[in-house]
């Protein structure tokens, strides 16, 4: 891979003016509020901003844009039921700021390549479809009859279905990814990628054959009532900053946190929770009893290690450890994983891990302790080649200790986007199982395609060896989100057709096929007004709750539609003869719940059921202690090696990590507050002795180079910061560092990039 030029992808390569502070020893609380309200009364206004603050994630509201993390059952706060990032997520959503034809008449796409994805984003709500201009070299307006026949003449005319590809993000509701999927199958292929190929597919995969259920187990009423949580590979404060109050009900509880992460994080230290004044002007909850610094890719040879530690107390004293009960009636393959975990190197996996013996017997001594345990993870575990295998140890964790399937104890995979769940269960996934495609079949009355389709990944490449040619994305920045930002540009480029369904302009928009279209649409604040009356949509937050969202502010635009009712026009479009079905599920979403209904398990009586403020729960076969869904019928124990570091002389290991100011893809601002970075994104962070090793200092000007399979590439201009982070590993910032991410690096099994194991050097730059 070359070293960077223009129209790569990439962002651009410009410093912003860096200030450096102390990392703060505390999430949320005054700072938190003010940064919302400044965020707030920029965006949107004071007037419009109450009314969107006071009716999310509020029963009869509508459902945050941001994070799938649960609101309570039984009650709401009455001041706010939201955070920071989610007071940012809905102010850009309902700015006042308008990106519409005028502005880009004003604007040629090559010129905006040049914008910071900071820029992009706050240029405002798109209001019209734009179709791309290539002789102006600009997007103009296009009518949405125009644009959708356009789409259907370009997938009409291709030689095969599998030639589309159709994306999907997080955001879309219950009713538009069931219809989506629908449609897409109905036009013939399983060409489903997601966002989760890219965050928690290990988190599905690794759950799937332990436990026979790719979803976490516990419910949010759990963290009042659990012994231990260990939060491993995330950051809540920034990312999640709602699961800080429950991790504060577990302290308040008795119970105690262990942190496993390479960075200490604020959000993990201490909380003050917004709600209570006197908790905002005092020290806080102080949260970590316990904190691992694991290095990169230390994670499974740590808890092989607490689990041979656990083994031998076991051994020592026995009845101790174990719940036998469980084991012996709920568990199979327990033989050979004591095998293996007895006839482990204690000094070799407690080296590999990074963590120094002492804290790693302290960790074992605490769990030790311990019956009921709830164990999160997030990305810091999924995006490493050994992804799924690091998952799997901690359920072996589990069920050595029972603490699956009962009250105050489980497994908790904290989901990013806030129905990228709902979106799976829906049928959006390029693996679905026959089971579903063929009751899809049956309700529908047409033969479901049965070969998988191509994930994120294999997507990339499809296009990129011109075997794709119409790329369709349902929400999302896909070119930001993806690995290998060069090849994945390049891949886009060869399509015939891209089409986005956004809200926003992104770089995504910006590097795109022969033909081009964005397509805008409602957001979940806007009111959604059918030939039927007002309608609403579901969504499934993280623990498997579905829920009402109700859109309450009047749209910004009047010429936006709706999810649901695009997938239903562009249906009509592709299928002439079933028109009526489509526009039947546009003018009234009920129909499209009674389908739901009827295809998939656990949506008996959705009409009715979702009329409960509260939503209702999904089953879940781990959370009752039902195992019989796996390949032995029971939860199954798994035999995993850990990979040692082999790193060459000055190599590092690479992981890169959201701001403060971001969510996902979406830059809010240039500050890292926590962290004590401001006014720049492109830094790199360093343990002092390995920028000693180099001759490097603060914010010395450095290039970073990725080495994979005897390939390089090129990151260039970044400023280094000395951060407490473990010797050999180093953080950066997405989306500037995906570029660095290749492309046939991914997991084993989940076929997940591996954004948390980056090989790379540094070198000052010239």
């Amino acid at each position: 891979m070359g070293k960077h030029n223009k129209n790569t992808g990439q962002p651009p390569l410009k410093f912003t003016g860096i200030k450096l502070g102390s990392p703060k020893l505390y999430a949320a609380g005054i700072p938190a509020v003010l940064s919302s309200l400044n965020h707030i009364k920029k965006e949107v206004g004071i007037v419009d901003g109450v009314k969107l603050l006071n009716r999310m994630n509020q029963f009869k509201g509508f459902d945050c844009p941001g994070c799938a993390w649960p609101d309570p059952d039984d009650k709401r706060a009455l001041l706010s039921e939201y955070c920071e990032n989610g007071a940012k997520a809905i102010s850009e959503e309902y700015t006042k700021y308008k990106a519409d034809p005028a502005f880009f008449s004003k604007n040629s796409v090559s010129s905006m390549l040049n914008w910071s994805d900071l820029e992009l984003g706050k240029s405002g709500r798109i209001t019209s479809p734009m179709f791309y201009n290539a002789q102006d070299d600009k997007y103009e307006e296009i009518s949405w009859d125009g644009a959708l026949k356009l789409i259907a003449r370009e997938l009409k005319s291709l030689n095969d279905p599998n030639d589309a590809v159709f994306y999907t993000s997080g955001r879309t509701s219950n009713e538009a990814a069931f219809l989506y999927q629908l449609m897409i199958r109905k036009f013939g292929t399983n060409n489903l990628p997601d966002c989760s190929n890219m965050c928690h597919e290990s988190s599905g995969t690794a759950l799937s054959e332990t436990l026979g259920i790719g979803k976490g187990s516990v419910t949010l009423d759990d963290f009042n009532h659990a012994e231990l949580v260990i939060v491993v590979g995330q950051n809540p404060g920034t990312n999640h900053p709602r699961m800080l109050s429950a991790l504060r009900n577990t302290k308040d509880a008795g119970g105690s946190i262990i942190s496993v992460n390479p960075l200490p994080e604020s959000g993990l230290i201490s909380f003050k929770d917004p709600q209570k004044p006197l908790e905002c002007l005092g020290s806080g909850t102080s949260l970590t009893d316990l904190y691992l610094p694991v290095r990169i890719n230390g994670d499974l040879a740590l808890f092989k290690a607490i689990n041979y530690l656990l083994n031998e107390k076991e051994e020592n004293t026995p009845n101790s450890q174990f719940d036998w009960e469980f084991i012996n009636s709920k568990t199979a393959g327990l033989e050979s994983f004591l095998d293996n975990i007895k006839n482990q190197d204690l000094k070799l996996l407690i080296k590999e891990s990074g963590v120094d013996e002492d804290l790693v017997r302290k960790a074992a001594d605490l769990i030790a302790q311990k019956k009921k345990i709830i164990v999160c993870w997030a990305m810091g575990l999924t995006q490493q080649k050994n992804g799924v295998a690091n998952i799997q140890e901690i359920v072996n964790l589990l069920l050595l200790k029972g603490s699956i399937g009962k009250k105050g104890a489980g497994t908790c995979p904290v989901r990013g986007h806030s129905n990228v769940q709902g979106d799976r269960t829906m049928g959006i996934w390029e693996k679905s199982p026959e089971s579903f495609l063929n009751k899809l079949g049956e309700v529908f009355d047409f033969k479901p395609p049965l070969e998988h389709g191509y994930d994120v990944v294999e997507s990339i490449k499809a296009m990129y060896a011109n075997k794709v040619k119409v790329f369709f994305a349902m929400g999302g920045n896909f070119l930001s989100a993806t690995p290998d930002t060069e090849y994945t540009a390049e891949a886009l480029r060869k399509c015939s057709l891209t089409v986005h369904v956004s809200t926003k302009l992104n770089r995504s928009h910006l590097v795109h096929g022969r033909d081009a279209l964005i397509l805008p649409v409602l957001g979940r604040s806007e009111i959604d007004v059918q030939k039927n009356g007002n309608q609403f949509v579901t969504v499934e937050n993280s623990m498997g709750v579905v829920h009402s969202s109700i859109g309450t502010m009047k749209p910004v635009s009047s010429n936006l539609i709706s999810e649901p009712a695009l997938v239903c026009q562009l249906a009509c479009n592709l299928f002439e003869d079933e028109q009526d079905m489509w526009i039947q599920f546009m003018n009234d979403y009920s129909l499209i719940r009674d389908k739901i209904e009827a295809v998939i398990p656990g949506f008996e009586s959705f009409n009715s059921k979702i009329q409960n403020p509260s939503g209702f729960y999904l089953p879940n076969n781990a959370r009752e202690g039902d195992f019989t869904k796996t390949s032995s019928k029971k939860a199954n124990f798994t035999v995993h090696e850990i990979t040692k570091l082999g790193l060459k002389k000055d190599e590092l290991l690479m992981m890169t990590v959201r701001t403060h100011d971001q969510y996902n893809t979406t830059i809010y601002g240039l500050n890292d507050r926590y962290r004590g970075i401001y006014n720049e994104r492109r830094v790199v962070l360093m343990n002092e002795s390995d920028m000693k090793d180099r001759g490097l200092h603060n914010l010395d000007k450095v290039d970073l180079i990725g080495h994979f399979n005897g390939e390089k590439r090129y990151a260039e201009a970044f400023l280094v910061v000395k951060y407490p982070i473990p010797v050999n590993c180093t953080a950066t910032y997405f989306p500037e560092a995906n570029v660095l991410v290749p492309i046939d690096s991914v997991a084993d099994k989940s076929n997940t990039p591996t954004s948390k194991y980056i090989v790379v050097t540094i070198q000052k730059a010239q």
